[in-house]
């Protein structure tokens, strides 16, 4: 009878062992992940702000091309009277 407790506590303290090894193997897996989030984040942060000064230069732009569009239509009015 000693010798089934014996074993019955073994193979608790091994199934115990094994999670804990295969729990610290995942844990480790998670740190590297959320390592790598944050990298990703800093980058997506990073773009964000380049990106930023975007919006306000498309719409001087579209500003500078809505002039030079009637500018145009003006002259090829002109060249349509001269000819």
């Amino acid at each position: 009878m000693t010798l089934r407790v014996f074993l019955t506590v073994l193979e608790i303290g091994l199934l115990v062992g094994v999670l804990a090894t295969f729990l610290n193997i995942v844990a480790k897996q998670l740190n590297r992940i959320s390592a790598n989030l944050a990298r990703i984040a800093w980058g997506v942060r990073a773009v964000e702000v380049m990106c930023g000064v975007i919006g306000p230069a498309v719409e001087r732009i579209n500003g500078n091309l809505v002039d030079v569009n009637n500018d145009l239509t003006r002259a090829a009015a002109a060249a349509e009277t001269l000819a």
